[in-house]
């Protein structure tokens, strides 16, 4: 668990951080680009190649592609037919995909953790809700598969650790989550990215550094690290935690963005979350392998 609130601290800072200082002013694919570059550059001098599982090797590449590849190609191309309020709004249904793609790998149907996730993106719409006109199906759709794929890479990282044990540390062999990532945002880059709107001042590029080393590099392998010590349910929610904790931030530092009754409401339905999902743990329900 403190490794996945340090995450979601960390991820918290970077939602405002793109609004203010990335979005619509550098070109999305090449942000996304240099993210996973630096972070590929912190752990691949580590990377081992040999004595490994190639499944777990292989995994990783996949999860990587799902998580910073998929993900993300969907995710920006959402904004073009979505406006800001309403891709909030639809994020908040990654804690349900985690905790169905989880149950479905174990075979198995976990109500409690269903539920808690639903609470908690009942916690979410609370305090992003807003009203949603005009054509929206597409964005939605896009929005959907970055949700789903955002978390199908989540729920697979962990499956693979605890699948494939090895006396190897995890940051010699994590530098494979951030090549499989390379290899879709390389390509992403060369066919749709804009050269002309490459970043222009040091705030932006000090900006884009941070997101690679602390949110991207060292964020994505102390999430996984934390997966593998909860259960799914609570992986679940805990991806729904950066919806409170941006707003707190974003009002902090940038003062708009939040209505302090909503953020405070849902924030406390999404608290209740955790303990709906404790309660079922205790209560003999199944838990995740």
């Amino acid at each position: 668990m403190p490794y996945l609130i340090l995450v979601t601290l960390l991820w918290a800072f970077s939602f405002s951080l793109i609004g203010e200082y990335i979005a619509g002013q550098v070109d999305s694919d090449f942000a996304v680009l240099l993210r996973v570059v630096i972070a590929a550059a912190v752990f691949v001098p580590f990377t081992r190649w040999r004595k490994l599982p190639w499944r777990l090797v292989g995994g990783l590449w996949l999860a990587g592609a799902l998580q910073f590849g998929v993900t993300y190609l969907a995710l920006y191309r959402s904004f073009a037919v979505l406006t800001v309020p309403e891709v909030l709004l639809f994020t908040v249904l990654t804690p349900i995909y985690i905790t169905l793609l989880d149950d479905s790998l174990a075979r198995r149907f976990n109500p409690w953790s269903l539920v808690a996730a639903a609470v908690a993106v009942g916690g979410g719409v609370i305090i992003r809700f807003h009203r949603i006109e005009g054509e929206y199906l597409i964005g939605f759709l896009l929005l959907q598969l970055a949700n789903a794929t955002f978390a199908a890479g989540q729920v697979l990282c962990r499956r693979l650790l605890a699948k494939y044990p090895t006396d190897v540390p995890l940051h010699c062999f994590f530098g494979h989550f951030f090549l499989g990532a390379m290899a879709l945002a390389i390509p992403s880059f060369l066919l749709f990215g804009d050269p002309a709107r490459l970043p222009q001042t040091a705030m932006q590029w000090g900006v884009l550094t941070y997101m690679g080393l602390f949110a991207t590099a060292l964020g994505m392998y102390w999430w996984v690290k934390g997966s593998t010590r909860v259960d799914a349910g609570t992986l679940a929610i805990m991806n729904e935690l950066h919806v409170p904790a941006g707003l707190i931030v974003n009002l902090l530092f940038w003062n708009r963005g939040a209505n302090p009754r909503t953020l405070l409401l849902g924030g406390a339905v999404i608290l209740f979350s955790l303990w709906v999902n404790r309660l079922g743990r205790r209560l003999g329900g199944p838990r995740a392998r």
